[in-house]
C-alpha cells in the first residue's frame, strides 16, 4: 500500500458511517467489479478494469527499476517468471531506449 493510499483510507475512515472504510449504504462492499465498471464508464474509460490497473502497476514498477521478484511479491505471485512474462510488459517509449542501442552512427 502506498503512503498516499493509506492517508486517503485513514481520512475516509473518519467520515465512514459504519465500521467499513469502503462501504455502500452502511454495509461492506462485497464486490468492486460493478462499482468500478460504473465509475470507469462515467469517466469515459470503457476498456478499464481492475485487471488493467494490475498490468499498469506492474509496468510502472518495472520501468522504475523494481525487480521482478519485488513486483511478483507485490502482485501476490509465487513465481516471478509469471510476472515477467504476463504482467511486466514495457511501454513502447521504454523500449525505444533499448532500440537506440542498436544505432550505429
Amino acid at each position: 500500500m502506498t503512503k498516499s493510499l493509506r492517508a486517503a483510507l485513514l481520512e475516509a475512515q473518519k467520515a465512514a458511517l459504519s465500521d467499513y472504510v469502503v462501504e455502500w449504504a452502511g454495509g461492506p462492499v462485497k464486490s468492486i467489479k460493478k462499482g468500478f465498471k460504473a465509475a470507469a464508464v462515467a469517466a469515459g474509460l470503457l476498456d478499464v478494469s481492475p485487471h488493467v490497473l494490475r498490468h499498469t502497476a506492474a509496468v510502472h514498477m518495472a520501468e522504475a527499476g523494481v525487480s521482478m521478484e519485488e513486483i511478483a511479491q507485490f502482485l501476490g505471485h509465487s513465481d516471478s517468471r509469471v510476472t515477467a512474462s504476463v504482467y511486466a510488459r514495457y511501454r513502447p517509449e521504454h523500449l525505444r531506449k533499448a532500440a537506440s542501442a542498436l544505432e550505429f552512427d
